[in-house]
């Protein structure tokens, strides 16, 4: 894949770090009721649409994909790192991961109920988030949500360290309403573009995305 050595560098950082990561996130979810809840409609929106296998797609430690679990879902996690893949499944072992990248997910087309990208299509840098999307629209059943979660803003960010450990790791931000377009371009429906301000545990806006394939016939 021509242009992707980001990939390599984002799974060996993640690697290195699975462990600490997976500490430092594992009550993450405890002080976002905006996102729970958002998850929570993105469920709801899985189940209206007939259900289906989704894809917590950038899963990491899986604390994410066992919340969709219990909302009821047939949930399954796919992460670029294969040590964020085992020690999800050592954590959750009544759960599915598979090592995978959301630029070519080895999933048929239209097979997926649902799709969540919870702040993991921020290390893809610009020029290929139109490439994830397509892919997303790919594996998406019509009439399949889509959420994403990422930061608001224009920079990319590089750290070389982390939890003490050498990484080589990008962060790209985006613009709600760039993002709305690529989607658009791709073939989706933006539903519903939420905004966080800033506050003590965030140092920028944060936005969640929720758009949906078009049904059939539509």
């Amino acid at each position: 894949m021509p242009d992707a050595s980001f990939l390599d560098a984002t799974r060996d950082s993640y690697d290195a770090t699975a462990a600490e990561y997976a500490d430092w996130l594992a009550t993450d979810l405890d002080g976002r009721p905006l996102d729970r809840a958002m998850l929570a409609a993105f469920a709801e929106l899985v189940r209206a649409n007939g259900s289906g296998p989704v894809a917590d797609v950038g899963c990491g430690p899986g604390r994410v994909t066992i919340l969709l679990h219990g909302l009821g879902l047939d949930a399954f996690g796919v992460d670029l790192s294969p040590g964020m893949v085992a020690l999800a499944r050592r954590t959750y072992p009544h759960l599915r991961f598979e090592v995978g990248s959301m630029l070519a997910l080895y999933l048929p087309d239209a097979s997926l109920g649902g799709l969540l990208a919870y702040y993991s299509v921020i290390h893809v840098p610009w020029d290929r988030w139109p490439d994830v999307f397509t892919e997303f629209h790919r594996v998406l059943a019509p009439g399949g949500p889509l959420m994403l979660a990422f930061q608001i803003g224009d920079e990319r960010y590089h750290r070389d360290e982390a939890f003490g450990k050498a990484i080589d790791l990008d962060w790209y931000r985006h613009r709600p309403d760039a993002v709305a377009g690529l989607l658009r371009d791709a073939g989706f429906e933006t539903w519903v573009t939420v905004v966080k301000e800033a506050d003590v545990t965030e140092r920028t806006q944060q936005a969640i995305v929720i758009a949906r394939k078009p049904a059939a016939g539509a």
